[in-house]
């Protein structure tokens, strides 16, 4: 009598348990699932895992002593492993999906729970990777037994937007890059199983223009994400890679009638080819490291304009970025030599109005008289300039307190002379002329003077040496002078 009693209280237990507390679980083909079911609250003293319903075959067991075994099937070698009570089933195949009991044994006392693992099918086609413009379709399915209520399944954008549809078809966009993952929703349980699209495009172009000076250097960015490979550009029949500038007028216009072709990219090698048109610039580096930013030590006011950097496909397909560039210039007026006294001009300016985030800042000589009220002004004007104007004068141009570039200038200021001092000038000029002419008449004195004392130094006696000779006595020598 006893033993029936026990043996009708375990099977009301089985019943309450394998109607009560079942639950499911998604899977692709080839995922890790673990099987852990609630947690037990007690001490147990034996665990049992089986496969298709509590009299299948016993995948694994453990008690509270440490022991514990895993099946030797063929069917499951080497894809279970025990992990806090939890079984793990590693790489699990289409056989291998179906319904798991979980039995524990306490006094007794047996306690099943039953999780069902049903097949999730994510597919992408085609496989990535993808040029803008190609279709993909990405579709998310269960196989869902008529018995069990079919799951909500909606698709996870990598923006983050939600789809609610279980196959979705587009062209794609580079905004279409990154992880789609694909949601299943069953008894409050989310399942989520992420896939990759990859979309060949370049890096975002800069969204504000790039700001240069004669003072600063100039950069024009382009290059490819770090998560694309010239393998997979040349594999979807990479042509060449070309740089291209179109100038900006004074007015602001842009002039594709002007469009200058810069550099070119060829397949062979990946090597740049400049053109006669290249403006001085230099690419940054090898481009097998897919960076294709061109540069130039310092900007220049006829940089104003749109540079693109323009990938070909051998399908007609085409990748741009367009950068701007804007350069900041110093006019001052009259100009940069100027005399203590005289009126100064200074603009400062991008030729065109400022937007209305940005702002600028001029940073004067410390001796200069500028009021510190006009230093965010782009137009100064300075009555009289004096020589502490004199030096580098530096405005900068900010996004709040980002300094985005700067143009300087080098003024200098010469001494105002006074009427005195042109009266002490002129005075010391005209005494340097009245003494260049005595010395010169000093000198023109005393030439005469010695060419007369040289005339009567020429009159001078001449002596004749007379020698006669007689017979009978010696010779006598006669002096006779002859004056003349």
């Amino acid at each position: 009598m006893k033993n029936s009693i026990q043996s009708i209280l375990i099977l009301i237990t089985v019943l309450i348990s394998t109607t009560g507390a079942d639950e499911v679980v998604y899977a692709q083909v080839g995922e890790t699932v673990t099987l852990k079911g609630p947690g037990v609250t007690y001490q147990l003293e034996y665990m049992y895992w089986k496969f298709g319903n509590q009299n299948g075959p016993l995948l694994a067991w453990c008690n509270h002593l440490g022991g514990e075994r895993i099946t030797e099937d063929t069917k499951w070698k080497d894809k279970l492993a025990w992990s806090d009570n939890s079984l793990i089933i590693k790489d699990i195949q289409q056989e291998n999906l179906g319904t798991f009991v979980r039995e524990i044994i306490k006094s007794q006392t047996s306690n099943f729970f039953l999780i069902t693992v049903l097949k999730l099918n994510v597919s992408v086609n085609p496989p990535s990777p993808l040029l803008p413009g190609e279709n993909l379709s990405l579709a998310c399915s269960v196989e869902t037994p008529q018995n069990l209520e079919k799951p909500k399944i909606h698709w996870l954008t990598p923006w983050g937007e939600n789809l609610e549809m279980r196959q979705e078809t587009r062209r794609v966009t580079s905004k279409d890059n990154g992880q789609w993952t694909c949601v299943v929703t069953a008894d409050q349980k989310e399942k989520q199983t992420k896939v990759s699209v990859t979309v060949l495009d370049l890096s975002p172009a800069p969204l504000r223009p790039q700001y240069t000076s004669k003072s600063m250097p100039l950069t024009i960015p382009c290059s490819i994400p770090p998560h694309i490979s010239w393998e997979q550009i040349k594999a979807k029949g990479f042509q060449e890679v070309v740089w291209q500038f179109s100038p900006k007028s004074s007015l602001g216009l842009i002039h594709d009638s002007e469009t200058q072709k810069l550099y070119v990219l060829s397949l062979e090698r990946l090597r740049w080819n400049k053109t006669d048109q290249h403006r001085e610039l230099k690419p940054v580096q090898d481009p097998q490291k897919r960076n294709l930013t061109l540069t130039r030590k310092q900007g220049r006011k006829e940089d104003r304009g749109d540079y693109m950097c323009i990938m070909k496909f051998k399908n007609g397909v085409t990748l741009s970025r367009t950068v701007h560039v804007e350069v900041l210039q110093i006019i001052p007026s009259p100009g940069t030599d100027l005399i203590s006294g005289q009126p100064l001009n200074l603009t400062c300016s991008l030729s065109h109005p400022l937007p209305s985030d940005l702002h600028l800042q001029w940073s004067p000589p410390k001796q200069s008289s500028l009021p510190k009220s006009d230093h965010y002004q782009a137009h100064l004007t300075i009555p009289e300039v004096g020589t502490g104007d004199g030096g580098n004068w530096e405005c900068s141009l900010w996004q709040g307190k980002t300094q985005l570039t700067s143009a300087s200038i080098t003024l200098k200021i010469e001494h105002k002379l006074s009427v005195w001092m042109l009266v002490i000038i002129c005075s010391v000029a005209v005494i340097a002329i009245l003494l260049l002419i005595l010395v010169f008449i000093l000198y023109r004195h005393r030439q005469r003077r010695v060419r007369h004392l040289r005339h009567r130094l020429c009159q001078c006696k001449k002596y004749v040496l007379t020698i006669s000779w007689t017979d009978e006595m010696a010779p006598n020598t006669h002096l006779h002078s002859h004056s003349h």
